[in-house]
């Protein structure tokens, strides 16, 4: 067995409320709450890469696991916005850690991320490559956004979150990682994307900074909030098909913090209450991969977790990419 031993988050102390957009944009506080359900938002210092907000979430979940950096075997970061190309954010944080028995790289799914990294982790665990994973996602979204964009600037924010995996027997009486499934669809990746920076387009210029091609960019909102809907749905009923539960056998549902209107769809269609959903856009906005994760610490640090509970994780983003996982506690 997989065993979630602990979690941790990090979120950065500078806050950005929706009207303090207004200094880039034309809105109103009711304008992004009504659309989004976001009230603020997180804002790393400027000081602050994503291996900085992930190194303080590292010694968080190593704390709650009672394990020292040089027992970390593997180390994953999921993440959009490394510190830099290469290096990998992963090999930053591992630095940081001085975790120097630990084998460190990212895995880039966007939004569905934490996912991701957690269905690696899982294959080398289950394989016995590596007898315990720390997976951690972490995004500065704040260097990637057009701030005078105003469908977009309106979401995101920063922070950092993750958990310690093992698969040694002296962990048996914490949680279990039962199921992770992942899905792609390539074809349609051109909806949600960062033009420059890679080897498709010509080197870092004047002329690519003035086409604003660094920033992420949604294509097609209206038509990706649906797609949105359809594929967080489909991926929560395969993996409570694939573990032979029903949405009745579901105590918490810990969703990519995307949009409130698309959550509040999603409970719709999977029979789930809203309720059993863990939120925290309203406070953190979306912070891509790292959402997910930070939501599930702070769900457990909440108390809303109990011995036996089935819970789901479950995200879609950028990719386009799609998945869950479903944690017994």
């Amino acid at each position: 067995m997989v065993y979630l031993v602990s979690t941790g988050s990090y979120v950065p102390k500078n806050i950005m409320k929706n009207d303090d957009l207004k200094q880039f944009i034309e809105t109103s506080d009711e304008w992004i709450y009504t659309r989004t359900g976001i009230k603020e938002r997180r804002i790393a210092d400027k000081n602050e890469a994503s291996s900085d907000l992930a190194y303080n979430a590292a010694k968080i979940i190593l704390e709650r696991a009672n394990v020292s950096p040089d027992e970390i075997e593997l180390i994953i970061m999921a993440t959009i916005t490394p510190d830099t190309c290469c290096p990998s954010g992963a090999n930053w944080l591992e630095a940081k850690l001085n975790a120097e028995n630990a084998v460190s790289f990212d895995v880039t799914a966007a939004c569905t991320g934490y996912i991701f990294a957690l269905s690696v982790a899982v294959q080398y665990l289950k394989l016995g490559t590596f007898k315990n994973a720390l997976v951690v996602a972490s995004e500065v979204m704040s260097r990637v956004v057009d701030w005078y964009d105003r469908e977009s600037c309106i979401l995101w924010g920063d922070a950092a979150g993750g958990c310690f995996l093992s698969i040694d027997n002296k962990f048996s009486d914490k949680a279990v990682l039962k199921e992770v499934i992942i899905h792609t669809d390539g074809k349609n990746g051109q909806n949600l994307l960062m033009p420059g920076g890679g080897s498709k387009t010509t080197p870092i210029s004047h002329e690519s900074v003035d086409k604003k091609l660094h920033y992420l960019k949604m294509i097609h909102a209206s038509d990706s909030l649906r797609v949105a809907v359809k594929r967080f749905s489909e991926s929560c009923f395969e993996i409570m098909d694939k573990s032979a539960l029903t949405p009745d056998d579901i105590a918490l549902v810990v969703p990519h913090q995307a949009n409130y209107r698309i959550l509040k769809n999603v409970a719709k269609k999977i029979q789930i209450p809203l309720e059993k959903f863990h939120l925290t856009i309203e406070k953190y906005g979306n912070s891509s991969s790292s959402s997910m994760a930070v939501a599930l610490d702070e769900a457990i640090n909440e108390n809303k977790v109990k011995k036996g509970d089935n819970i789901i994780l479950t995200g879609f983003g950028g990719g386009l990419t799609w998945g869950s996982a479903l944690i017994q506690w």
